[in-house]
């Protein structure tokens, strides 16, 4: 079926925001409480707050005027970020000397910016540990389509799902920046679990938060249309690495259209069609590479247009 865009979604402007000009420049924007709630953009251009979101939209977190440093965060598609980045510390039921000895009974090395962790298709041996920097992990058809599973962050463990080896790589991991990975080979990792009942249970909850990355993904691809897909990733982003600016929200990380097509399983053309479209609309702008979120109340009319 051919997918038409305009049938998808009502890109009309919706009753409650009449007197918008069609520039944009006078807005009754929601970005942290519901329609019928107070603006908080007053407040969030004042302080220049990091914006903190919380979906769905009846639940915004307060505008922090001094927001802590958050902490870095892996990415997969989500219904929200709220457990994200869980698996991150599935290493923080150990004790510091456990810690150190399961780093030392594998190996760390560098891996560089754009060169494979490891490649879908070879031979699989354990599991890699971030220690530092961010790989993208994601599945290659046979058609060269790929789709991204997760930008994976330092605490997480990759490589899955046989840990122990024995089969092949279902998925390839890129660093997507400089990295440092501890590999921690089958052999090893079983022996590390039968020493170490902690670091059994540490595993298990590892695995927990990789099923339910699985999990949300399936959940995501099944159940929300490719549009849908497009305006929770944008979302996400805006909660993730927003910082407000006036009147909009600026994302602090800059993406591609391959990276997004990816992301949203989609192909760049339809995402370089929908994201212009955005635009012309006035709900997000595109400066140098970087996502101004103009409208974050229309990204919302897409998910809960019900």
């Amino acid at each position: 079926m051919h997918f038409d865009p305009l049938k998808e979604v009502d890109f009309a402007t919706p009753s409650y925001l009449a007197g918008v000009t069609s520039q944009g420049e006078l807005t009754v924007m929601t970005t942290l409480k519901q329609v019928s709630e107070p603006d908080s953009l007053a407040l969030m251009a004042r302080t220049g707050a990091v914006v903190q979101l919380s979906w769905p939209v009846r639940e915004r977190l307060a505008v922090v005027p001094n927001p802590p440093a958050r902490e870095e965060s892996a990415l997969f598609m989500s219904e929200s970020i709220e457990g994200l980045n869980v698996g991150a510390h599935f290493l923080d039921r150990l004790s510091a000397e456990q810690t150190a000895q399961v780093h030392a009974a594998g190996r760390t090395f560098p891996v560089d910016q754009g060169d494979m962790v490891f490649n879908q298709g070879e031979h699989h041996d354990g599991i890699f540990i971030i220690r530092r920097g961010q790989v993208r992990v994601y599945y290659t058809a046979p058609s060269g389509r790929e789709i991204t599973l997760a930008y994976w962050t330092p605490g997480h463990f990759i490589g899955g799902p046989d840990i122990y080896g024995g089969a092949v790589h279902m998925w390839s991991g890129i660093a997507v920046e400089d990295c440092e990975i501890t590999a921690l080979p089958g052999a090893t990792l079983q022996k590390l679990l039968v020493q170490m009942p902690a670091f059994a249970l540490a595993l298990i909850d590892g695995l927990i938060a990789k099923g339910k990355c699985y999990s949300s993904m399936a959940q995501i691809l099944g159940t929300r249309s490719v549009i849908e897909r497009l305006a929770q990733y944008l979302l996400n982003l805006s909660e993730l690495y927003g910082v407000s600016d006036g009147e909009t929200i600026v994302i602090n990380r800059k993406v591609t259209h391959d990276q997004i097509a990816a992301m949203v399983g989609s192909t760049r053309q339809w995402v370089t069609m929908m994201l212009k479209r955005f635009q012309t609309k006035h709900i997000i702008a595109i400066e140098d590479s970087v996502i101004r979120i103009k409208r974050v109340d229309l990204l919302e009319i897409i998910l809960f247009k019900d």
